[in-house]
């Protein structure tokens, strides 16, 4: 059958603005976004631009905003969307456009890095020591943290940063932090939970749920993000309980 879909195209080097173009495909009902976008490049333009690597939804590369809303183009399928329309691939919102579909992600890094991710452990570990264990109970409230791929989709879709404050260090940054703050092998939780108070914190996430609902992990990040606002609440700032 055929699939049309219209992508967003900027080269910086020879565009002045940003257009539109329309390409159609044969495709099947289970081709992935990406595989459409392969087609398209290797079959129809070669200079189309945009991310790939594992192809999995493991690395995070690939994402994109499909009819407004991002995504992985490597797990979204063409049955998901009504293919009778044309389908709107864009990049992702916020980040700065290299070419097309690709952005620059390093804005997004920084916001990881705002957090300081460096893993400190408690006191000197025994020399006859071979691991730090964790009970199951322990991990488990790590585990959803732990899941996220850093593919920007949660920060593409956030309407604090989009309409609000723009410094907001966003959800996979919370998220991040949330993953040492309850990682029970450290000994820096309150440290850490003082860094993301700071100015465009985590005080600054107003619960839109729009991150949990494009995250590609299915990660309750909206509701970890609650889960951290408590702890802070109880062990910050006891008092205003």
């Amino acid at each position: 059958m055929k699939v049309a879909l219209k992508i967003y195209r900027f080269n910086p080097e020879t565009d002045k603005e940003p257009h539109y173009d329309t390409f159609k495909i044969e495709a099947n009902l289970n081709d992935r976004i990406l595989d459409c976008l392969n087609k398209i490049r290797w079959e129809q333009d070669s200079s189309l631009a945009y991310r790939m690597s594992c192809a999995h939804g493991i690395c995070g590369s690939d994402a994109v905003s499909i009819n407004g809303t991002p995504a992985l183009a490597c797990q979204k399928l063409v049955k998901d969307y009504d293919y009778t329309q044309e389908l709107l691939i864009e990049p992702l919102k916020y980040f700065p456009i290299i070419k097309d579909l690709t952005v620059d992600i390093e804005p997004f890094f920084q916001r990881i890095k705002v957090i300081n991710p460096n893993f400190q452990l408690h006191a000197p570990v025994n020399p006859a020591e071979k691991e730090r264990l964790q009970s199951i109970e322990e991990r488990s409230k790590i585990d959803d943290a732990v899941k996220c791929i850093l593919c920007g989709c949660c920060v593409a879709a956030c309407p604090v940063i989009l309409e609000q404050e723009p410094k907001f260090i966003g959800p996979a940054a919370i998220l991040r932090a949330q993953k040492y703050i309850f990682d029970s092998r450290r000994n820096d939780s309150k440290e850490r939970m003082q860094i993301i108070e700071k100015p465009y914190g985590i005080w600054s996430c107003k619960s839109y749920y729009m991150c949990t609902i494009v995250c590609p992990k299915k990660i309750k990040v909206t509701e970890e993000i609650l889960k951290t606002k408590k702890k802070i609440i109880a062990e910050l700032h006891p008092k205003t309980v």
